[in-house]
C-alpha cells in the first residue's frame, strides 16, 4: 500500500487547543534566565590558557616508502599525488593547478 507523507497526520495529541498549547510554552519576556548556556559548556577553555601542565603522547612514523613531501605545501601525501618535480622535491597535484 502507497503511503502519502505529504498528507497532514492527525494523532489524539493535536486535539488540545491553543490556549492549552500556549500555557505549556515559557513566556519569551518573563524574568527566568538560563544560566547554563549549550553553545559555551563549562569545560570550554579560552585560547591562551595555561596548558603547561599537560603531557601529549604522540607517535611520529617516519616517512612511508610510498609517500612524498610537497615543497609548496608542506603536506605528506601519496605518491599518486605527485604532479612534477620542482628542483628541491616533489610538488602535488593541488599546488600545481
Amino acid at each position: 500500500m502507497a503511503t502519502d507523507y505529504d498528507a497532514p497526520r492527525k494523532t489524539e495529541d493535536d486535539s488540545e487547543s491553543i490556549e492549552a498549547l500556549k500555557e505549556r510554552v515559557p513566556d519569551k519576556m518573563s524574568g527566568s534566565v538560563d544560566v547554563e548556556d549549550s553553545d559555551n559548556p563549562s569545560g570550554f577553555e579560552l585560547p591562551g590558557a595555561d596548558l603547561s601542565d599537560l603531557e601529549l603522547d604522540v607517535v611520529v612514523l617516519p616517512p612511508q616508502e610510498d609517500e612524498f613531501t610537497c615543497m609548496s605545501c608542506f603536506l605528506v601525501k601519496h605518491r599518486s599525488q605527485i604532479d612534477h618535480e620542482d628542483g628541491p622535491g616533489f610538488i602535488c597535484v593541488e599546488c600545481a593547478a
